[in-house]
């Protein structure tokens, strides 16, 4: 018999029961091949698992079994894994090293000419690397774009099924097809998700209340109608004669190819041409031009404006509107029912209490196992089937073993995975729980990918002497959003109502899901610590869109007496999260980068607040941001070697981008300021969760629950020992620890430089892991609790990863080919790479009337010429001493990122008596960077780093405000930008 040791130590060495499934069933797809990055991988995989738990036949009655994902990170991989195995489909990214997507798929080609070949986009920004390549998509079967939904991966894999077996299907079973006309790769990847989750929804309605068993439901979900797609016009005639008797519906574009050319009535001749058959048929014209809709109406069908914020609901609407296991039973040694349980959760609550008798009936049959087995419970169904009755002593010790095994198992199954709502994994940090079905979000994701990393234990082994967690997370789904906005009908009124005020007030006055509602109040009835309610939509930390700071976060004390105030506050958190997605700076950055605010979908992050409380407040002692890449290296120090940023109290300072202690994680020994400006330099205040106002009104704004206090309120508190450093201004020293007189340096020397713990080489390491598994530069935010004692150890938290920068190709700055009269502006400290030419416009601080005392005012100087300038379609570029966007008014001008949206080189420069560190680490830094926005840092008094400012204030003036000018150039400049050594220069 094995004991709990033995079966863990076998489990850890089995496949999971999704991969058992594959060998024991046959399923359309079993085999994929995924070709992409470690964490693309395993976001696709992780959120596809997900999403298939609510939409998907996969898990939906056990039906069937899950395609298995086979992910590799390399071309020539790929290759040599092709030669070995049988795959049905292979998935190509666009970040694949070694090779090009191109390059690879003409070599799978060559090997294997049937295989269905899809190449997935990030997003839409991915279509303009494969704009001009047209010629290089011939190897692949379909394009499509991810945009962090990750129900494309499914409606993928039916893409391909449906294009298989329609022959036979409709042959042999009558089954119906939907015919999809649309040639553009954004919307056919909006369209088919939205379409196969509907189908089957729509399908397991048809069936949930027939007396069916089993066998009849798998063959019945079988006949769901087939989707099939088609991009011309002669595609499209091509499927409708050959399966004109079986067409149940068509959904087309007006404007697409027809005899080799763009037609512009080719969907309406189609339309036309279908109906002289079939007058009653389905027909639903979409179309980007509103004009359309008149001739739907006279063609007597239905109209879809692609343009609509509503295109989900309203294709969702046209296809309800248009297109009309068993149970275990305990029994006692009599065969007598006792009982019946449903779920795995209740058969394992009455294996603990059914009679002994009954549990020997059963046990001496293999009832069990044969019951999970079909459940697909196969890991511990494949442990209990050899158990014999008489391998034990008593029936106790037989009743222990069995639900030892579902212990074990379940913790392998589940650990580092999101887990749908339990409520007794509430409050564990092991678990990630989801409240809600939809999708996870940006951050969800990254929370996610966090998890199964840390709780790889060999693989996060990095230091014995600091605990490496994520705070206990909860999720809630994009699913609430939706039900959220439609049974409240707020999305037109968010979308028309201007007012961010009134918007707020509309959102607290809806009303949350009641099964939302009702998982809300557990969780707290399990979790009373402080608490924070994050956004996690779907564009955020994506790779293109950071979409950072743009989301409200919301921090509650959760320690009313009352239980229901505690639930109002915390839902009406969740109401303003959502309301966020319609603030002014979230509009403005819509429009900036061009994305259509109505696809835009609104997960929930619910973490466990890290820090400690201290006579009516809460933080931690340490937070910050720690990057795998540092664009700004100092001293002998490499760009590789990457950079940290920490604060005191919550990580709301640091990511504000105030003054905070900056430091390499591989050498944190290097100090990046001098020492005699550590005084000037150093943090004075800090942010702290007011635990003694849990009254707080939060559509006041995020900050309504926190106090700003000074660094003295938490020497008071006792919390600086190992944070804070001493200035002996007798001896002109800095004297480690708080024990002296003299000014505070929140420098966190006993930590960084003695070691009181291993931060930084800890950081270092996590920075190296994390960095590989997503193949790309990233960020995390991070805390730490000095006092936490689990396993008689600190803890370091890891808050959030994103990725730090899209990968771009590689530009060479050949100095030498530019004439040195030429240059405007020259630095070795920048970001950005390649060339942006075509800048005419430059606006610049008047340097002779700058005043620290009145940043605020300039902000709304820029923001009036930023809008001027965007309304004419003009990019400029924009100069400024002092820190772009930082939330402290005297490091530099605290514009939001949409108040400079139409720059596209940002400069900070510094004067003589102004020097500040330049941008890191915040949000506003990200939102710029992550569009390739050239982003340069000219120091003071520089040999070689300069602008030519006599050259600049003589050029033509088209607009002078107080604290700025506005300059036209009768002939632009270009951009030179080498991201790879950080030289970049403005040329005339």
């Amino acid at each position: 018999m094995l004991d709990k040791d033995s079966i863990s130590e076998l489990l850890s060495h089995r496949t999971s029961d999704d991969e058992i499934y594959h060998d024991l069933m046959q399923f359309k797809i079993s085999e994929i091949l995924l070709v992409a990055t470690i964490y693309d991988a395993f976001i696709l995989e992780q959120e596809g698992k997900l999403t298939e738990l609510i939409f998907s036949e996969y898990n939906q009655l056990n039906l069937s079994s899950a395609p298995r994902v086979t992910s590799v990170s390399f071309g020539e991989k790929a290759l040599n894994i092709l030669e070995k195995r049988q795959f049905d489909m292979v998935i190509l990214t666009m970040r694949i090293d070694e090779m090009t997507p191109f390059e690879l798929s003409e070599k799978i080609r060559e090997k294997n000419s049937d295989i269905p070949i899809l190449l997935l986009l990030n997003d839409d920004n991915d279509l303009q690397l494969i704009k001009d390549r047209k010629d290089r998509l011939r190897y692949f079967d379909r394009v499509f774009i991810w945009k962090g939904d990750a129900k494309v991966f499914l409606a993928m894999t039916k893409y391909i099924e449906d294009k298989i077996n329609v022959v036979n299907d409709t042959d042999v079973g009558l089954v119906r097809v939907i015919l999809l006309v649309e040639d553009s790769i954004h919307y056919y990847s909006r369209y088919l998700p939205i379409l196969h989750v509907e189908i089957m929804k729509q399908t397991r309605l048809l069936i949930a209340d027939e007396h069916l068993n089993e066998i009849k439901k798998l063959l019945r979900m079988r006949t769901r109608p087939k989707v099939l797609l088609a991009e011309t016009y002669e595609e499209a005639i091509s499927i409708i004669e050959k399966y004109r008797e079986y067409l149940i519906c068509v959904i087309s574009d007006v404007r697409f190819s027809r005899d080799g050319v763009m037609n512009d009535t080719a969907g309406i001749d189609l339309i036309r041409h279908v109906r002289e058959a079939n007058q009653s048929l389905p027909v639903l014209l979409q179309s980007s031009d509103p004009s359309n809709a008149k001739v739907a109406e006279e063609l007597d069908i239905s109209f879809l404006d692609k343009n609509s914020d509503n295109l989900q609901r309203d294709l969702t609407e046209f296809i309800l509107g248009e297109l009309g296991f068993g149970d275990f039973t305990f029994r006692d040694h009599t065969g007598k029912v006792i009982t019946r349980v449903e779920t795995m959760a209740e058969f394992k609550e009455l294996l603990k209490s059914v009679p002994d008798e009954s549990l020997y009936f059963h046990a001496s049959r293999n009832h069990f196992s044969s019951w999970l087995m079909a459940r697909g419970e196969i890991q511990i169904a494949k442990f209990i089937q050899p158990i014999k009755v008489s391998d034990f002593d008593s029936i106790s010790e037989l009743r222990k073993h069995l639900l030892d095994i579902c212990d074990i198992v379940h913790d392998q199954k589940t650990r580092g995975q999101v887990i749908n709502f339990d409520e007794s994994l509430l409050g564990q940090s092991t678990y990630i729980v989801r409240l809600s079905g939809g999708s996870v979000g940006g951050k969800g994701r990254g929370m996610v990918f966090l998890n199964m990393l840390i709780q790889n234990r060999e693989l996060f082994s990095i230091n014995p002497d600091l605990n490496i967690l994520i705070p206990q997370t909860n999720i809630i789904g994009t699913e609430e959003y939706d039900f959220f906005m439609e049974n409240n009908g707020l999305m037109e009124k968010f979308e028309r109502e201007e007012d961010y005020d009134s918007i707020k007030k509309m959102a607290l006055e809806g009303s949350l899901s009641s099964e939302l509602h009702e998982k809300l109040e557990r969780f707290l009835a399990r979790v009373d610590c402080p608490i924070s309610v994050r956004s996690s939509s779907l564009f955020e930390d994506s790779i293109s869109q950071p979409f950072s700071g743009v989301y409200e976060t919301y921090f509650l004390p959760n320690n009313d007496p009352d239980p229901a105030a505690r639930l109002r506050q915390l839902e009406e958190a969740i109401k303003l999260v959502y309301a966020s997605v319609y603030s002014p700076s979230a509009r403005a950055y819509f429009d900036a980068i061009e994305y259509r605010i109505g696809e835009e979908k609104m997960g929930v992050l619910l973490q466990r607040l890290v820090g400690k409380g201290y006579d009516g407040r809460f933080y931690p002692q340490i937070s910050g941001v720690a990057q795998s890449y540092n664009y700004y290296p100092v001293s002998y120090l490499k760009p590789t070697d990457g950079i940290a940023i920490a604060g005191f109290g919550l990580g709301k300072y640091v990511v504000d981008g105030e003054r905070a202690w900056r430091f390499c994680p591989r050498y944190p020994k290097i100090d990046f300021i001098a020492q005699e400006d550590f005084v000037k330099e150093s943090q004075v205040e800090f942010y702290a969760l007011d635990l003694e106002n849990n009254g707080a009104n939060l559509a006041e704004g995020s900050d309504s629950t926190l106090l700003r206090l000074e660094i003295s309120d938490a020497e008071k508190d006792g919390s600086l020992d190992y944070c804070a450093s001493t200035w002996d201004f007798q001896d002109n020293i800095v004297r480690t620890g708080s024990g002296y007189v003299g000014p505070r340096i929140m420098n966190f020397a006993s930590i960084l430089k003695y070691n009181y713990i291993p931060l930084a080489e800890t950081l270092d390491a996590l920075l190296g892991v994390i960095k590989s598994s997503m193949g790309i530069p990233i960020e995390i935010e991070f805390a730490v609790d000095l006092d936490e004692t689990l396993n008689g150890k600190p803890s370091l938290y890891i808050l959030q990863v994103r990725p730090l920068l899209r990968n771009f190709e590689d530009f060479h700055l050949g100095l030498e080919d530019i004439k040195s009269d030429s240059i405007l502006l020259y630095t070795d400290k920048a970001m950005g790479n390649g060339v942006i030419d075509g800048l005419e416009d430059i606006i610049f601080v008047d340097q002779a009337r700058f005043d620290r005392s009145r940043t605020v005012e300039m902000t709304e100087e820029l923001e009036t010429l930023n809008h001027r300038l965007k309304s004419e379609k003009r990019k400029y570029i924009l100069i400024g001493p002092g820190r772009w966007g930082s939330r402290d008014r005297w490091l530099g001008i605290p514009v939001r990122w949409s108040q400079i949206s139409g720059a596209r080189i940002i400069v900070e420069t510094e004067m003589e008596d102004f020097h500040v560190d330049s941008s890191l680490g915040s949000h506003f830094f990200h939102n710029v960077t992550s569009n390739n926005i050239g982003y340069f840092f000219v120091p003071h008094g520089s040999n070689r780093n300069y602008i030519d400012w006599k050259w600049l204030e003589s050029q033509k003036v088209m607009e002078k405000t107080k604290h700025f000018i506005h300059v036209r150039l009768d002939d632009p400049v270009t951009a030179k930008m080498d991201g790879r050594s950080g030289v970049s220069v403005l040329c005339r």
